[in-house]
């Protein structure tokens, strides 16, 4: 983790948990609070969170790796999620993968040693009517083209 668990993001749960008439309710907004503290959800977080919620850690590792949101690793300062599920398939997802991967010189599941950049599939991002489409830091991108997908890519690098 690149910050220790401190009491700021134990007490930051607990307030949480203040919200919900039981306890195990705020499982999503305290990983939410860990997501956003240490960048990912790591094991030791996970168990911590178990016990402070008082469920079993395999119910709190089950909802980390169900929702894309949440990663168990670090990512990149920009995370770009592809859709891989049908729609986007047979609309150009592949080309829109395949673009990212040669651009940006990385593969699906990885980092990019400067640690601008993490590249992921998901299995849907829930807008196939914008297909092909990705999540780039939390904002969709659809109806992808390799020009539209270049268009991004520059205006990050203008913030750089």
């Amino acid at each position: 983790m690149s910050r220790a668990w401190d009491e700021t993001v134990a007490r930051r749960i607990e307030e949480a948990t203040a919200l919900y008439p039981r306890r195990p309710s705020a499982l999503l907004p305290a990983l939410r609070i860990v997501q956003e503290t240490f960048g990912c959800v790591s094991a030791e977080s996970e168990l911590r969170i178990a016990e402070l919620l008082d469920i079993p850690a395999v119910r709190v590792h089950e909802a980390v790796t169900f929702y894309s949101l949440l990663s168990r690793r670090p990512l990149g300062r920009h995370r770009i999620q592809v859709c891989a599920n049908l729609s986007c398939a047979l609309r150009g997802g592949g080309r829109v993968l395949d673009h990212l991967r040669r651009r940006l010189n990385l593969e699906p599941g990885r980092t990019s040693a400067d640690g601008l950049f993490t590249l992921e599939t998901v299995e849907c991002l829930g807008h196939c009517d914008e297909s092909p489409c990705l999540i780039l830091d939390g904002r969709l991108h659809g109806s992808l083209t390799e020009d539209k997908i270049e268009a991004i890519l520059a205006s990050l690098e203008k913030e750089r």
